[in-house]
């Protein structure tokens, strides 16, 4: 990325299920939701969203090989997206194991993070 515009962080959980793809999703929303970009398109190459670059970076606990990196780029609207996984986050429990929610066991997965937006 030639120019670093916004970052911003979020945190996502599964608490049933362990599922790193549902937790990574909804950090990523929780990163980029609550903001607003409104100059970006003028900060922007030919001033166009399709010129827009974002890198995801990912805190994940555990099953790193289960993550559907497309399901993940698709929680991002405009921009050529990457997506970088490290170790981190948290697997802990959450007190019960329930089987009506796909749990394999009582744990709960918690995913940060990191949105990087420039061009």
């Amino acid at each position: 990325m030639k120019q670093l515009v916004f970052i911003q962080t979020g945190m996502g959980v599964d608490v049933h299920g362990q599922n790193v793809t549902k937790a990574s999703v909804r950090a990523i929303k929780n990163a980029i939701h609550s903001n607003s970009m409104p100059g970006i398109r003028e900060s922007l190459p030919e001033k166009s969203l399709d010129n827009m670059k974002v890198n995801i970076k990912l805190a994940v606990p555990r099953d790193k090989e289960l993550l559907d990196y497309e399901e993940v780029k698709e929680t991002i609207p405009y921009g050529h997206k990457s997506v970088e996984v490290i170790d981190g986050g948290m697997a802990t429990t959450s007190g019960i194991e329930l089987e009506d929610k796909d749990d394999k066991n009582d744990l709960m997965y918690i995913v940060n993070a990191s949105v990087e937006v420039g061009y």
